[in-house]
Parts: structure tokens; C-alpha cells; sequence
């Protein structure tokens, strides 16, 4: 461990991080150039092949950037994406990013730096950096936004040049040290260990896009939300946002204990996928499965869902237009099962439905649901916590799909259950409370 490094996790003060060099080198997790072809011709693209576990340069940081001393990160299937180069390799987003020139040159290597969520300290502020110090806890925000394109002050996630970090720029979260732009950052929720506190910005913040946010569905008291995978990562946060919000949501499992889950995360109904018959893209399966799906929640509930959250994309996507109501909206983000979708158009264009493509999220939209997280009103989706160097078999546990919500790795946090500095709210809200999935 480096110097740095050490009196971070020694819980050392602003001034005496101030002070300590910066290391010439730190750990990461990285994917090398050099690898973009050894899945040619295999069926299986096992991504612990993949990713690398070693030392590489210490990137200099731009006047809006900050270094952050990495205490936990989180897996996301981005990663997946990257670690087995498909659907194209993350390298030319980063050839692309390195175009520009000046300070986004630094991102074109030939090694990057994965990991789009992370927890941590601030140990370097650059020139142009205001509301954030040294020695403050943070946890990252994904979008990397441009603030110098009209469109980013409309939306961030409208501009031209919003990538998600640590996909589509390097230097990301699984590692010692990230860097980070500082309209990415966000207060760390007191009541969390590092661990908790980094599983949440990406699924938490695409959630609250998807469901609350104007530019989503724009979600209303009484609205009826079938939220598919409602056991998950992204799906636990859906449904804590819907009830949050006076919604009825209704979660659609694969298992008993996932079916448990939603239940204990408020879900008014929960289908097991068993129930509905097979799920295909197929035309003549999707309308067959859709119509048993919607006869389930019109008998159990009453209507016809008024919003569809849909992420698990090419198998799911017929269903869900079917069985929103008239009028209803379908709001889609991800693809897990493909990205061509399927449906028959006459149930949306006679029924009046939208669909509502949705993309990670904005700084507001970020800062909104982190208040929530803050406050003990969204609970982190952790299930699960691996070492750093075992961060390629986490990543081969999403993979396969072997996990249940969010799965989290300590990079200098030495064990779990550090970083909490607000014991009382966490006893208010409740040990067993604070990570539902971790006492499932």
C-alpha cells in the first residue's frame, strides 16, 4: 500500500493528506487493448480472462477534476460489456474521447480502468474546483458530462459528449484511486459503510430518472408500475421509489426468495415468471403471455399497469407493450437479453401508448435520490461483497447471473462495515434494514 493510501484508510486529516504524495502508480482493474480478440470463435467469453488485476500510471488531473481515494466500488453489467468487448470494444470509445484533445487525450490508453460506481475520499482538488475539499467522503455520480455543450445545461444526459464513466472514459472506480469530474460528486450518506454507499448512483439514479423525473415516466400517487426483475439491482430501487411515491408497484420474480425480497421492498403484488408461461420475443408468445399477465393484474389489483418499467430488454420488451394500458408507458433502459426488440405496433399506436427511451442521470436527478439515500428512504440493493483481488470472479458472478441486486468490492477499505459516521441514524433506521438483501 502506498503512502496515500495508508493515511486514508488510517483516517488521516485533510492536512496531512494534503501533504502525502500522490503515488506515481496505483491498482486497478483493467481490460488490456491487446486482449480486444481472445474471445474470437468461444461461446463461453469468461470475463475473468479478461480482466487484469496490476499497477498502472497515475493520470494527472484537469482543472474540474478531483482524485478520489477508492474505499468501495460496485459492479455494474457495463462491466460485463467491457470485459468481454461487445457489443464493440470500449477502446474506441476512448480513441473516440481521446480526440478532442487537451485533457481527453489522457483517456486514450492502452489498458482502462473499469467501474462506474465507487465510494471514497477526495485527496486532490484541481485548480477549478469549488464546493469540494480534501478529505471529504463522496460517492460518484456516473454521467461525465460536458459543461461546455448548450444541451448538458438543458440536461446533462443530453449533451453530445455525456459518457458514462468508467465505460466510456477511463480511470474508473475499481481501483485504489479514481478520477472524477467534479459535477459527478456526491455527499456520502453518513448512515452507510463505504461498501453500501457505493452500490447505489448508477441503478439508484437511472431508477429516478426512469420513474420519477419528468423526462421519464413521470410518475403520479396511484399509479399501477409493474417493475420486471423486481428483486434486483435496478428493480429494488424501482419499487422503493414507486412506493415511496404513492405508487402500486408490482414486481415480476424468478424465484421463491426473490419473490420474498419483493415483497419485504413493498411490492403490493409479485408474479413469479412461472406464472405467466414462456417468455420470448416471439410475436404469437408475446401477446399469449401478455394477455395471462394482464388477466393476473386486473384480477389481483384491479387495472392495467399505468407504467412499465422494462430493462431486461429483447425477451420481455412485446410483454410490456402489450400489457400497459391504454394510454400507459412503457419507460426502458438496458437490455440484458438483447437490444433488438419486437411488438406488434397496433398496441401501441391504437392504444396510445409511449415508450420512453431513459439513460442514467442527471446531476439534479443523482443529487435528488442521494438526498433520498441520505435521509434512510431508499435502502442500498447490496447482497453481496468481494476483496479487490477477486474482482474478476465478481464480475463472472453477473455474468452468469448468480446474484441477487447489487455485489460490491472493497478496494482500500480493508474489511466490510467501515465509513459510518452517523451510527445514530443507522440505528434509527435499523441494522437489518439498511441492506435488505443482505439479511434476505
Amino acid at each position: 500500500m502506498d503512502e496515500l493510501s495508508a493515511a486514508v484508510t488510517a483516517g488521516a486529516s485533510a492536512d496531512v493528506l494534503e501533504r502525502t504524495p500522490v503515488p506515481r502508480e496505483y491498482t486497478a482493474a483493467y481490460l488490456r487493448a491487446e486482449d480486444i480478440g481472445i474471445f474470437a470463435g468461444m461461446d463461453d467469453k469468461d470475463v475473468r480472462k479478461s480482466i487484469h488485476i496490476g499497477s498502472v500510471p497515475m493520470p494527472e488531473l484537469a482543472p474540474d477534476e478531483v482524485l478520489v481515494a477508492v474505499m468501495a466500488a460496485a459492479m455494474n453489467y457495463n462491466t460485463i460489456w467491457s470485459a468481454t468487448f461487445e457489443p464493440l470494444p470500449t477502446f474506441s470509445f476512448l480513441r473516440h474521447y481521446g480526440k478532442q484533445g487537451g485533457w481527453a487525450a489522457r483517456h486514450d490508453q492502452p489498458y482502462h480502468v473499469l467501474g462506474s460506481d465507487a465510494a471514497g475520499v477526495i485527496v486532490r482538488i484541481g485548480d477549478g474546483v469549488r464546493n469540494w475539499k480534501v478529505g471529504d467522503h463522496v460517492t460518484v455520480a456516473t454521467a461525465h458530462v460536458d459543461d461546455q455543450d448548450p444541451l448538458t445545461h438543458h440536461d446533462g444526459m443530453m449533451g453530445a459528449e455525456q459518457r458514462a464513466w468508467g465505460f466510456e472514459t477511463n480511470f474508473g472506480g475499481l481501483a485504489d484511486y479514481a478520477v472524477v469530474r467534479a459535477s459527478q460528486l456526491l455527499p456520502k450518506a453518513a448512515h452507510l459503510s463505504w461498501e453500501e454507499a457505493a452500490s447505489n448512483p448508477l441503478c439508484a439514479g437511472t431508477a429516478y430518472r426512469m420513474l420519477v423525473s419528468e423526462r421519464g415516466a413521470n410518475m403520479r400517487q396511484g399509479d399501477v408500475v409493474l417493475v420486471w426483475g423486481a428483486a434486483g439491482g435496478l428493480g429494488g430501487y424501482a419499487v422503493q421509489l414507486v412506493r415511496n411515491g404513492g405508487g402500486i408497484p408490482i414486481g415480476i420474480v424468478s424465484s421463491d426468495k426473490k419473490a420474498e425480497i419483493a415483497r419485504s421492498l413493498g411490492c403490493e403484488l409479485v408474479i413469479d415468471r412461472r406464472e405467466i408461461g414462456e417468455i420470448s420475443a416471439d410475436p404469437d408468445v408475446t401477446v399469449a403471455t401478455g394477455k395471462r399477465l394482464g388477466k393476473i393484474i386486473r384480477r389481483e389489483v384491479g387495472e392495467d399497469p399505468n407504467i412499465v418499467f422494462e430493462h431486461v430488454g429483447r425477451d420481455t420488451f412485446g410483454i410490456s407493450v402489450f400489457v400497459a394500458r391504454r394510454g400507459g408507458t412503457v419507460v426502458t433502459c438496458g437490455s440484458s437479453t438483447g437490444y433488438e426488440h419486437s411488438f406488434d405496433n397496433r398496441y401501441l399506436w391504437m392504444r396510445l401508448k409511449k415508450i420512453i427511451g431513459s439513460h442514467g442521470a442527471n446531476l439534479y436527478e443523482q443529487w435528488q435520490v442521494n438526498r433520498l439515500i441520505q435521509r434512510g428512504r431508499v435502502l442500498p440493493m447490496l447482497s453481496e461483497v468481494y476483496p479487490f483481488l477477486e474482482t474478476p470472479e465478481a464480475a463472472r458472478m453477473i455474468q452468469l447471473n448468480e446474484h441477487l441486486g447489487k455485489v460490491g468490492v472493497l478496494c482500500l477499505a480493508p474489511e466490510a462495515g467501515l465509513g459510518v459516521t452517523d451510527p445514530a441514524l443507522r440505528a434509527q433506521i435499523g441494522e437489518d434494514r439498511i441492506t435488505p438483501l443482505m439479511t434476505a
